[in-house]
């Protein structure tokens, strides 16, 4: 998608475009990382990440209000808000609900996190509650009525040096209503900024309900042509027998008497941007009717003899393949730009869903008064791992009507999941070990000889013996009287 920077004046500055043409093409190493979905008494820390990189494998780290490093030696982690460019350090957790090492994390192959609860109050994975299990990306850990943590990856390369050019807070919307701090986020907002600086033809795709035509209006808005209106047409709703009329208009009494004169949408769109949305509902007829204007900007309208000529990039959106479009029409597209959906990008569902309620209460006070504290909408942890686990299909539309029925069948201070809601089935945590040992088959001799095979390191010593956690190493060492 890179290419030559086009002659017209951008309105966002020169050094965010290079570190995007850098950012684009370059292939990324991720780490294994832990978003904070919910917090009983600090709901501003949703968004905030721990990053736990490969290189840490076996070793193990600490979550909770601790700064310094548990008995055993692990370390403590901090909160951060990361984002391509920065990084805030933004401590432990504050809450006095939570331990002092609440869970304890150990870096495991690839992706993977063994998670134990170490601190007060049950551990609950994936909704199951559990002492201890292997955690991939997707995953909830949940210490019950403290905190919810979702595994997911960070790029390795965060932060990196610049900046960015439309600065916001941190979980909210951007000046185009863009919501999401995970990676598919940004990236896309890359993308956005990669084409706005840049003309040609762009075909937006996504499956319904991802925001599609948000996209769109973003790129048009930050393009040099954004200060003229974006015009807009549903390609679906235009009937076939009127398309060169719609897309073209016509003379004044053609084709007959008393027809207004029309300037046509391309006639509309000159010096702007035209949104033809559901662009693949239209016939290979019709597309073809298209592929001179999109090629030259020259048309004719009905009953015009001569030919006119319009400056108009066309932004489309489909959420169709786009193999399904002609051929020689989708090659008009220079630029393409898939929306990711929820799948993609789990960890901004909760802010999402923060965003849409704020939108709710700002048109009906009385929900700021039942649901919300200092501003911040009021979610039960059960609403969260729900919305973590569920498979969208249409995405903020759906999330949109499941916040309205969570909201109208919520009698309490908190927005709850609706009894009806069907959620899909959480996977069942893996062991912390996939051959687990019972530890009465144990002896002394073999606890001794793998504390010897591994150093003395714990964490290493029971996942050797095949225990399920570390603290059943503990107990065996309390009693054969092992130091």
């Amino acid at each position: 998608m890179q290419g030559r920077r086009e002659p017209h004046e951008s309105t966002l500055s020169e050094t965010a475009e290079t570190n995007y043409d850098r950012d684009f093409t370059a292939p990324q190493r991720f780490a294994p990382a832990l978003v904070v979905l919910w917090s009983h008494d600090e709901p501003e820390r949703v968004g905030e990440v721990v990053v736990l990189p490969p290189t840490a494998r076996g070793m193990s780290f600490t979550l909770g209000r601790a700064v310094e490093s548990y008995e055993d030696g692990s370390l403590p982690l901090t909160l951060r808000r990361l984002r391509p460019f920065s990084s805030e350090d933004r401590g432990p957790f504050q809450s006095a609900r939570v331990s002092r090492w609440q869970i304890r994390i150990t870096v495991e192959q690839g992706d993977e996190l063994a998670i134990e609860g170490i601190g007060k109050g049950e551990l609950r994975i994936n909704d199951q509650a559990t002492r201890g299990a292997v955690v991939g990306p997707g995953d909830t850990i949940e210490a019950v009525g403290r905190f919810v943590l979702q595994a997911t990856r960070r790029p390795l390369d965060w932060p990196r040096t610049g900046g960015w050019p439309d600065p916001f807070p941190f979980g909210a919307a951007d000046r185009f209503g863009l919501v999401g701090e995970s990676p598919a986020a940004w990236l896309l907002r890359q993308q956005i900024l990669f084409l706005a600086q840049r003309d040609g033809h762009v075909l937006v795709e996504g499956p319904s309900g991802v925001g599609k035509e948000l996209v769109v209006r973003a790129i048009h808005g930050a393009s040099s042509r954004g200060a003229r209106p974006l015009i807009a047409r549903n390609a679906a709703t235009i009937p076939e027998p009127l398309i060169d009329a719609e897309l073209f208009g016509n003379l004044k009494d053609y084709p007959g008497a008393g027809t207004p004169d029309r300037s046509g949408l391309f006639g509309d769109a000159d010096r702007s941007s035209l949104f033809l949305d559901e662009i693949g509902e239209l016939s290979e007829t019709l597309q073809a009717s298209l592929l001179r204007v999109m090629d030259s900007g020259e048309y004719q309208r009905l009953g015009d003899s001569s030919m006119r000529a319009t400056d108009v990039r066309v932004l489309a959106a489909t959420n169709r393949q786009p193999g399904e479009l002609k051929h020689d029409f989708l090659a008009r597209f220079l630029h393409r730009v898939r929306v990711p959906g929820f799948g993609e990008r789990p960890e901004d569902v909760v802010l999402v869903a923060r965003h849409l309620l704020r939108g709710f209460a700002a048109g009906d006070p009385t929900l700021a008064e039942r649901f919300f504290v200092k501003g911040e909408p009021a979610l039960s942890a059960r609403l969260v791992v729900a919305l973590a686990h569920h498979r969208f299909t249409a995405h903020t539309r759906e999330l949109t009507e499941l916040l309205w029925r969570a909201v109208a069948t919520s009698s309490g201070p908190l927005i709850d999941l609706p009894a009806d809601f069907v959620v899909r089935p959480a996977p069942a945590p893996a062991p912390a070990s996939s051959d687990s040992t019972d530890p009465r088959e144990l002896s002394r001799e073999q606890i001794v000889a793998a504390l010897a095979r591994v150093g003395g390191v714990r964490d290493r010593a029971w996942r050797e013996l095949g225990l399920r956690s570390r603290d059943q190493l503990k107990r065996l060492l309390k009693k054969h009287d092992i130091t």
